[in-house]
């Protein structure tokens, strides 16, 4: 293999003042360029998930020593170890991981959309509207089959954004007018939910109440498949239009004088953002506000203009996974722990723009 045809890392030239890499080959011809302090945060994430994903191997009613976790991994445990690790605290871990990074991405999508740290699923009321679905189903329906509720998980979404987005359009949709409209469809959902909870039966209304909390007790692989294999499908969707929310984000003028079709691409996000979301809310319940809070902080780590995808999906691994373990270590749903950790970021937020504007 010649030199040529070998990739090379090289240092680039800064783009916009921060230190970059640059990666070349001539075969394929290939070059990527790469932000050296969000790669280096990125780096340090997936290190924090793997520690705190060994912790949750090892912690538990029954701890187990890390050797043994190991080998229960390599298929070399005993019966009972592996029955621990494998068949129930790895796919507890799994979730929380891949339902983090499709929160992250999903609330990078909107917030891009919105132009607007509020503009997560959790507020603009989409996520409501998967929960809603998802009662229909238990509630009305009478099923709590895994496969049913995904399903009314995700038309419930997608129904609600289609309601949200056709209100808020006047000549297109603006990211201040969509964030009303869907607080407001908001607030009418969780009527609706109110009220379908006080006239189930009381075994269906705690069931469901449980549920609605958001956990991760209790998903296996069985559920955990499913929801990868659509998880990879959509993961490269949302990456896909991330340069077009970049060249968005400068106005829609601008967008449109670069040949971009602005309302095809707003509508592509709210079906991927709407999916990315039904898609944990059907397995695990509303689990808010990692939403909202990963894009920001992986904004704020990476010190970068705009939000990023990658780094926001690995931020919300993080949260989630990490919420996880305080919440099984005090035997809380982890929806009641991230309710917290996001309702405390949003008083943040609101008493950081009100000491903006003083």
């Amino acid at each position: 293999m010649t030199h040529e045809q070998t990739q090379l890392m090289e240092h680039a030239p800064p783009g916009n003042g921060r230190p970059q890499w640059l990666l070349r080959s001539t075969r394929p011809p290939v070059s990527m360029r790469f932000d050296r302090r969000a790669l280096a945060v990125g780096l340090v994430i997936v290190v924090l998930i793997l520690i705190i994903g060994a912790y949750t191997l090892t912690a538990g009613a029954s701890r187990t020593p890390l050797a043994d976790v190991v080998q229960a991994l390599l298929g070399n445990g005993d019966r009972r170890t592996e029955m621990l690790v494998v068949e129930w605290r790895l796919p507890r871990l799994l979730f929380a991981i891949f339902s983090g990074v499709a929160l992250g991405m999903s609330g990078a999508l909107f917030q891009s959309l919105t132009r607007n740290p509020l503009g997560s699923p959790d507020v603009i009321g989409f996520a409501a509207g998967s929960y809603t679905g998802a009662l229909l189903v238990m509630l009305v329906a009478g099923s709590t089959g895994y496969y049913m509720v995904a399903a009314g998980s995700l038309i419930g979404g997608i129904v609600t954004a289609a309601l949200v987005y056709l209100l808020a359009y006047r000549r297109g949709v603006e990211g201040f007018r969509l964030i009303i409209m869907g607080i407001g469809v908001s607030a009418v959902l969780g009527s609706i939910n109110s009220y379908l909870m006080l006239q189930a039966k009381l075994e269906d209304a705690m069931s469901a109440a449980a549920w609605g909390s958001g956990s991760l007790n209790g998903l296996g692989f069985d559920q955990f498949w499913p929801m990868l294999t659509i998880l990879v499908l959509l993961v490269p969707m949302a990456l896909a239009l991330g340069p077009g929310m970049r060249q968005l984000e400068m106005g829609d003028d601008a967008a449109k004088a670069l040949g971009l079709r602005t309302e095809r691409l707003r509508l592509g996000v709210v079906v991927v953002g709407v999916a990315l979301t039904a898609l944990v809310t059907a397995a695990a319940g509303p689990i808010s506000f990692i939403a909202l809070a990963a894009p920001q902080i992986a904004r704020r780590l990476t010190g970068a203009a705009g939000i990023g995808m990658i780094p926001a999906a690995l931020v919300g691994a993080l949260l989630l996974t990490a919420a996880d373990v305080v919440a099984n270590s005090s035997q809380l749903p982890v929806g009641i722990i991230t309710v917290s950790i996001g309702g405390t970021y949003l008083i943040w937020l609101l008493v950081r723009e009100y000491r903006r504007r003083k």
